[in-house]
């Protein structure tokens, strides 16, 4: 097959996306799309691309069925300017390669994040690594971030009179704080994208790094947006279940003695969630 061209791709390649207030995601490159994905399955057989409706549903097929390796030929590189606090969790994913703007070798700039005045909350009394939905007053709010500016800005003076005074950069960084926006090239394959996708974007995240996960989620659409839609459907807005779930699923839905309790589910999409319990996959 020859060298995949997305139009709606190569429209934003290098188009910087704002995420936070001083923060983007930028497309730099791709490799391949649906199209590639498709090729990729049907290798081993011998067939080419088929028509829209049929290339969509061996996607479906791949996605549902959790055959991945085609979903690894589609290649996304993205340059970011993320909060060093951001980019410590994006680092836990460890199925991508990343190149980081280097502190010991270059001068960091004076760009710190401070929350949007709705983004400052108090803590989650129910989940020890999250925020609650509890807000201080107006005037706490204001008093918050300015303090939160405040620290920023003399880190930053304190920084750049060590740099001034010839201190060696690995030296003069070490006292900046995780506000500090950092940069980085981050390139993944569309089957490990997704999975990043699927943690970052779940209501358990920390609110930042969501948001820059929905933003790689619009991005990623232009490159491929049939595998996007499927993703949606059924990773996102999917669900899995354990043995005992499904079993007690099955009871209380009458499966085993092929009598539904799902009238309002119809034809292809009724049959696929009682194949779905009979296997016990994910549904």
């Amino acid at each position: 097959m020859a060298h995949c061209v997305v139009a709606e791709a190569e429209a934003i390649l290098d188009k910087e996306f704002p995420v936070l207030d001083k923060g983007f995601i930028r497309l730099v490159d791709y490799l391949g799309g649906d199209a590639r994905i498709v090729q990729a399955a049907r290798v081993s057989y011998g067939e080419g691309t088929k028509s829209y409706r049929e290339d969509a549903g061996l996607i479906d097929y791949l996605l549902r069925h959790r055959h991945t390796s085609p979903f690894e030929q589609v290649v996304l590189t993205f340059h970011i300017k993320l909060p060093i606090f951001v980019a410590r969790q994006w680092v836990r994913h460890r199925t991508a390669r990343m190149n980081e703007i280097s502190g010991r070798y270059s001068v960091m700039k004076d760009d710190f994040y401070v929350p949007a005045p709705g983004d400052i909350a108090y803590q989650s009394g129910d989940n020890k690594q999250g925020r609650s939905d509890a807000r201080p007053d107006p005037a706490a709010v204001e008093s918050i971030r300015a303090a939160l500016a405040a620290g920023q800005k003399q880190a930053y003076g304190d920084y750049t009179d060590l740099i001034g005074k010839n201190l060696a950069r690995e030296l003069a960084r070490i006292n900046l704080p995780l506000s500090l926006y950092t940069e980085i090239y981050w390139q993944i394959d569309l089957h490990n994208l997704f999975h990043f996708l699927e943690l970052r974007l779940e209501a358990h995240a920390q609110k930042e790094i969501r948001l820059y996960a929905g933003v790689l989620l619009d991005i990623t659409r232009k490159v491929a947006p049939r595998c996007c839609e499927s993703f949606e459907r059924h990773i996102l807005g999917g669900a899995a279940f354990s043995r005992d779930e499904l079993a007690e699923l099955r009871r209380r839905l009458s499966i085993a003695d092929g009598q539904s309790a799902l009238p309002a589910l119809q034809g292809k999409a009724l049959e696929r969630f009682e194949e779905k319990l009979r296997e016990g996959k994910q549904l």
